[in-house]
């Protein structure tokens, strides 16, 4: 029976497979429908998505990532930390890791590591506010603080990139069927991508609590992107500064957008929580 070798890590709660290939051939099999049955809560391993790493002529090594839906990702914020502490773990010791994604190539900086646990941060790239480049089928070249209709409903949301797409709803509650609404508006029309959906608190100019919905893998405990989306989209409207920390159910994230480069850093914990084996 051929089995395939699987590390799991947690950042806050939002859990990765990584699947390593950097040294090992590739797989000959379906990755979409290998990701559905393996990333299956009760069938498979269990996860929120899978971190394909290979090797690459262009930094340290590349990541692809997949959803538990088996749908394929540009990018993610926790999946880059959580590659970083695997590799630097496995093939590297020093610090400074350079990783290959879909849009651009990340530095990653291991601040910290003990029995597991790490502190790492990483950069996301600039992000845009540019509708076509999101996607989001708008009419304006921005969609900040406008907005858009879901199901006859208006919601007042604002549409960035950062590297992968996201709409933010900022909220005075959670007192709402935050999942279902995420839903809903991950698949309307107007994202012919879909889209990633932050449901932002504010509770000071450098504090938010945040619920996710990730595209592809529904409500999760945590998202890096999702963070770093929410502040940009704060910043942008007034509501908060440029270096925030978004609080999650298991923690905090935190984000700097820095003015010096225009870049987004986040900065969070990774834990190892097991290796083990699927057989296919």
């Amino acid at each position: 029976m051929k089995k395939i070798e699987c590390h799991k890590y947690h950042a806050l709660g939002n859990d990765f497979l990584i699947i390593d290939q950097i040294m090992k051939p590739k797989l000959a099999v379906d990755a979409e429908k290998l990701v559905q049955k393996i990333c299956h809560r009760n069938t498979g391993v269990g996860a929120d998505g899978i971190l394909l790493l290979r090797k690459s002529k262009k930094a340290d090594f590349a990541m692809d990532i997949y959803n538990s839906d088996g749908s394929w990702a540009e990018k993610s914020g926790n999946g880059l930390r959580i590659a970083t502490a695997y590799c630097h773990e496995t093939y590297f010791s020093k610090k400074h890791l350079s990783v290959e994604t879909a849009s651009d190539i990340a530095s990653a900086r291991i601040i910290r590591v003990k029995d597991g646990n790490f502190m790492i941060k990483v950069s996301l790239g600039k992000p845009s506010f540019e509708a076509n480049q999101v996607p989001i089928k708008s009419a304006f070249r921005y969609h900040i603080n406008r907005p858009i209709k879901i199901e006859g409903d208006n919601l007042i949301a604002t549409a960035l990139s950062v590297g992968n797409p996201h709409i933010v709803v900022f909220v005075d509650n959670f007192d709402f069927d935050w999942k279902t609404l995420g839903c809903k508006i991950e698949n309307d029309r107007i994202f012919s991508n879909r889209t990633n959906v932050e449901f932002v608190k504010v509770i000071n100019k450098s504090k938010v609590i945040l619920n996710d919905w990730e595209r592809g893998a529904g409500a999760t405990s945590s998202s890096g992107t999702g963070a770093a989306a929410s502040v940009v989209a704060g910043a942008v409207n007034g509501f908060l500064v440029r270096k925030a920390e978004v609080v999650f159910p298991l923690g905090s994230l935190f984000i700097d957008w820095s003015e010096k480069d225009d870049c987004v850093y986040l900065t969070g914990p990774v834990r190892f929580v097991c290796k083990c084996e699927y057989s296919l």
